[in-house]
């Protein structure tokens, strides 16, 4: 699916030196978590009812669920965070049945939350799957558009720094009260 024009800000983000960070992250995910979201904040690992459905499923085939704690996923471009929504809605089409579509949240943090963004080098393992690959020819794509190169990067040599500057990707190991999240609309 396109990016639809009001979330397209590679053109303006991207330098050959990759995207430029502000004040404002995004997180992307899908419009059934939204009103939730809207309400309590994000939370890291909010999307209880994906996780209450691997633990029955993994129940229901004899096998231990141990559920981990995941982080809040952000990153700087609209862009980027469409595509993370589009695969949240993809993943719980999966398990649910429903319309839901990708949204895009706007997370603006107070100077104090704002220094607990890290840079996600942890997802250089997740870069290696066939995920990973539709990831890296989304953002090679982002790249072509705005007339620069595709970031050519050793996933598992990379300095820390180009898995934000180069691909978008950071995380907040910390919850976010609602108050800091608006959703994003044409």
């Amino acid at each position: 699916m396109p990016i639809p024009e009001y979330l397209q800000d590679s053109q303006v983000l991207l330098s050959k030196e990759g995207f430029a960070v502000t004040d404002t992250w995004y997180h992307g995910t899908s419009s059934a978590l939204a009103d939730a979201i809207l309400s309590d904040g994000l939370n890291r690992s909010g999307d209880k009812a994906s996780k209450q459905a691997a633990k029955q499923t993994m129940a229901t085939i004899g096998n231990k669920y141990t559920e981990s704690i995941e982080p809040v996923f952000l990153t700087q471009s609209k862009a980027l965070a469409y595509y993370w929504a589009e695969q949240a809605v993809r993943n719980r089409s999966v398990r649910f049945a429903g319309a839901e579509a990708p949204v895009v949240l706007a997370v603006n943090l107070p100077v104090d939350l704002a220094g607990s963004v890290k840079t996600d080098v942890g997802a250089a393992s997740l870069l290696l799957t066939p995920e990973g690959e539709k990831y890296l020819a989304f953002v090679a794509a982002l790249y072509e558009a705005a007339g620069l190169s595709a970031p050519d990067i050793d996933l598992m040599n990379a300095n820390r720094m180009e898995y934000l500057n180069k691909l978008g990707m950071a995380y907040c190991n910390k919850d976010i009260v609602a108050d800091y999240v608006t959703l994003l609309s044409a």
